[in-house]
């Protein structure tokens, strides 16, 4: 018997299906969007308008469609892998002659009734196709340099795109993302101490360009590591969003100051208190210990992940489920080292948390690939 004639007898069908759903991963994603939801109530003045109540219509929207996604095969999602990526690559192209502007930067796509951020659609699609690439590359392969320049390529392409958003953040996000890939896919490391090493001279060349005719970032980007690197110098200015930040997690301590009692953000002395910062408004309302507990979910999370793909004698499903976890992960860790001034403020949502339409709903379409993946595993 084949392996994959195998695999089709050792699936579970029909209604069977429902039984198999990684039903411990979901309560716990359903536990991480109501601490969202609670945060969100508090920073509205105990409202459940104008960002508790979308946020909840959203997630239950989004939990819909990762109990859809999951209940399909994960051999029609390994063949749809390459129409996501060119699809995701082809809506960055509209983005750029196209798209909706905000803040500085051109980075969404209006839909009328929601706006869609074509470069978080992208985080997801990049994991699917360099699944799928390494999954169908014969293992003897994996580190020949030819073979080794089409992942980079697959991956600096869209990186390139969202860069000239401009989204710095994003972009290197997808780039981590895609090197993770590549690792657990099993290059060879002598790939990655080169593509360290250019990395550093990147941002030697990035600090020496500034001021001259071929300067490589934007001026407020400056402006960001600036501020990262130095927050006092500017306090009332562009530095007022990280110290007010520090402050207000300073001010929590252990236990916080309690339900809806945050100063900071109650007498709105947090920016984006509902966005970027809204772990700053949890830790200042319930402390060290309600950090420490959403961080925990975060890491529960990552477990069954971990252990979904490890289980998983199928090579796509087992590295999608990895990049899906290392794409999870990458959101809550620059977030969060972010807000505690230890990473420049670069606009990436705590993931299930943070107020938004786009990176709620894709990330709860990456995690039904991973419900797909577990489902659907051989057993």
């Amino acid at each position: 018997m084949s392996y994959l004639e195998y695999t089709v007898k050792t699936t579970p069908t029909g209604l069977r299906k429902v039984l198999y759903l990684n039903w411990p991963l979901a309560i716990l994603l359903t536990a991480v969007a109501s601490v969202g939801f609670l945060m969100l109530y508090s920073v509205s003045g105990g409202s459940f308008s104008p960002w508790a109540e979308p946020q909840m219509k959203r997630y239950a929207l989004g939990f819909a469609v990762m109990f859809i996604v999951g209940l399909v095969p994960i051999w029609f999602w390994r063949n749809m892998a390459g129409v996501a990526y060119g699809l995701s690559v082809l809506l960055l192209l509209v983005v750029e002659f196209f798209g909706t502007s905000a803040g500085g930067s051109q980075r969404w796509i209006d839909l009328g009734f929601m706006r869609l951020q074509p470069s978080e659609l992208m985080k997801i699609s990049l994991v699917l196709f360099l699944a799928a690439y390494y999954d169908w590359l014969p293992l003897k392969k994996k580190s020949h340099p030819l073979w080794v320049l089409i992942p980079v390529l697959i991956i600096l392409l869209p990186a390139g795109l969202v860069f000239a958003q401009p989204d710095l953040g994003t972009a290197l996000l997808l780039i981590f993302a895609g090197a993770t890939m590549m690792f657990f896919a099993g290059v060879h490391w002598a790939y990655f101490a080169v593509v360290i090493s250019m990395g550093v001279g990147l941002v030697v060349a990035v600090f020496q360009s500034r001021g001259t005719s071929w300067q490589i970032l934007k001026n407020y980007q400056y402006d960001r590591l600036d501020i990262f690197l130095d927050p006092s110098s500017d306090p009332l200015d562009t530095g007022y969003h990280i110290t007010q930040s520090k402050i207000a997690l300073g001010s929590g301590g252990w236990t916080g100051k309690g339900f809806m009692q945050g100063t900071q953000s109650r007498l709105n002395f947090l920016p984006e208190k509902h966005t970027d910062f809204i772990f700053t408004t949890l830790a200042e309302e319930f402390g060290f210990v309600g950090g420490f507990s959403l961080l925990l979910l975060y890491a529960l999370i990552l477990l069954f992940c971990i252990s979904t793909a490890l289980a998983n004698r199928d090579r796509f499903s087992s590295l999608m489920t990895l990049g899906i976890a290392t794409t999870f992960f990458l959101f809550f860790a620059v977030n969060m080292s972010m807000v505690m001034g230890m990473a420049p403020v670069v606009g990436v949502p705590l993931p299930l948390v943070s107020y938004g339409g786009s990176a709620m709903l894709i990330l709860m379409l990456g995690f039904g690939f991973v419900q797909s993946a577990h489902i659907h595993k051989p057993r």
